[in-house]
């Protein structure tokens, strides 16, 4: 957790995010945001602030979306043949699951794709197939991203799949670790102020390596124990 910008009441991430980016030092760094923060003015002030993007598209950018959608699945039907695109798979196996993912990412999209060129910064973009095999039934499903990289298919593949990562590693953290979801604190910037506080607790925790159990029973061990919670908030890390 980096950082985080309170959203007015009656707006949302789109106004916010852009706020939030002016605070991060994101020189050579790539960000990756949900389909909501696919905008092109945030796309605008990533590449100012000299980083990279990889943008989910849904829906909310129909035209866009489906764009990109009809676009592999035209270069699909000829095998891909005068399509300048790269591939890369994975595999996972665990838990009675089987898992691949596919990726594809075109880096000769932008003349056939109208409004394209009006991104800022944009070089490629990427469709990203998941078929998850589990109690013998297999579902299939479709992501579509652009991006101002020139990335292979191996290294959007991988960022896709960090950025998903945030829900275990820290939404997850935080409801199960610090019960976040249950909280009741709402008189005045009371909900804000200990979000922060959980946010920092919960940084402190990861950085903190020697004691091999999850985030919860760090809290516990830290309550427990002064020489350890001393430990914590110094930030020392073996």
């Amino acid at each position: 957790m980096l950082g985080q910008i309170k959203t007015n009441e009656k707006s949302n991430e789109i106004t916010a995010i852009p706020e939030l980016l002016k605070c991060l030092e994101l020189k050579g760094c790539l960000v990756t945001i949900d389909a909501m923060g696919c905008q092109k003015n945030i796309a605008q002030e990533i590449v100012l602030l000299e980083a990279d993007y990889l943008l989910a598209v849904k829906d909310n950018h129909p035209t866009l979306h489906h764009a990109i959608q009809n676009y592999f699945i035209e270069a699909n039907e000829t095998n891909f043949d005068g399509y300048e695109i790269d591939f890369a798979e994975t595999f996972d196996k665990g838990h009675g699951r089987l898992e691949s993912r596919r990726c594809w990412v075109s880096y000769d999209a932008l003349p056939r794709i109208e409004d394209l060129e009006n991104w800022e910064g944009l070089q490629t973009i990427v469709m990203v197939e998941s078929e998850r095999t589990e109690k013998g039934e297999t579902t299939i499903e479709h992501r579509y991203y652009i991006s101002s990289t020139l990335g292979t298919a191996d290294d959007d593949l991988n960022s896709s799949r960090e950025h998903w990562k945030i829900e275990t590693s820290l939404h997850w953290c935080l409801d199960i670790a610090f019960r976040e979801d249950e909280s009741r604190i709402r008189q005045g910037n009371g909900a804000e102020n200990f979000a922060i506080l959980r946010h920092i607790a919960l940084n402190l925790l990861k950085q903190e390596d020697t004691a091999k159990i999850g985030i919860k029973n760090k809290r516990l061990k830290a309550g427990w124990d002064g020489v350890y919670l001393e430990k914590v908030l110094a930030g020392l890390a073996s």
